[in-house]
């Protein structure tokens, strides 16, 4: 909906959000009902529907807005970083970081698929997006002759499985901790540039 937002509406909008995303974690979002979360953020019927749908659209608003913190972070790394092999390994770290500083949201994340068609839409789209910055990173290694000429689409499919792999180890089964599940996939991701790096001199200078 689109309306202009004073900073007492933004206030009581991010409440909602907040006591909703508490709920989401500590009940999970099919146990939790709308009247919990008005009441639970304080505010009234009227109130919490001027600026939500419904709960799904809670969801879906939390979801693409921890999303877009991630977007943002790595396209940073992508514009700032010049060395392709550093780009590639420093792009997934920073979305690691992102997850690590949101432990609320990277469980929500995490459990979020199957719940509707909307949220999987929304999560699609990230995944979309984070496949789109990796292949562009990895075929322009390979038109500048420092990657290898590999297909793209499955070394990149593979680094999005292992992150959304060590977020489940770390998050939601709690079998591994936060740094290890930063480092699992620092590690992989460590391990794959080194296969795409073509000239074996030049990966002696990036990893010295």
């Amino acid at each position: 909906m689109v309306q202009t937002m004073t900073a007492k509406m933004q206030e009581k909008r991010e409440r909602i959000l907040e006591c909703a995303l508490d709920l989401f974690v500590d009940k999970g979002y099919v146990n939790t009902p709308v009247r919990e979360i008005i009441d639970r953020s304080g505010v009234g019927t009227g109130t919490f529907y001027k600026y939500f749908d419904n709960k799904e659209d809670v969801l879906k608003i939390l979801l693409e807005d921890f999303l877009v913190q991630i977007v943002v972070s790595v396209n940073e790394v992508f514009k700032t970083e010049k060395d392709l092999y550093l780009r590639f390994i420093e792009s997934k770290r920073v979305m690691l970081e992102v997850f690590a500083r949101n432990e609320k949201l990277a469980e929500i994340y995490s459990r979020g698929h199957g719940i509707s068609d909307s949220i999987d839409q929304c999560l699609k789209e990230f995944d979309d997006k984070f496949l789109l910055f990796a292949s562009k990173n990895i075929q322009y290694g390979v038109e500048k002759g420092i990657f290898r000429d590999v297909p793209v689409m499955p070394v990149v499919s593979a680094t999005l499985a292992i992150i959304n792999y060590a977020v489940y180890k770390w998050i939601v089964v709690k079998e591994i901790s936060k740094d290890e599940m930063i480092e699992m996939v620092i590690s992989f991701h460590h391990s794959l540039a080194i296969g795409l790096v073509e000239d074996n001199r030049l990966l002696r200078t990036l990893v010295d």
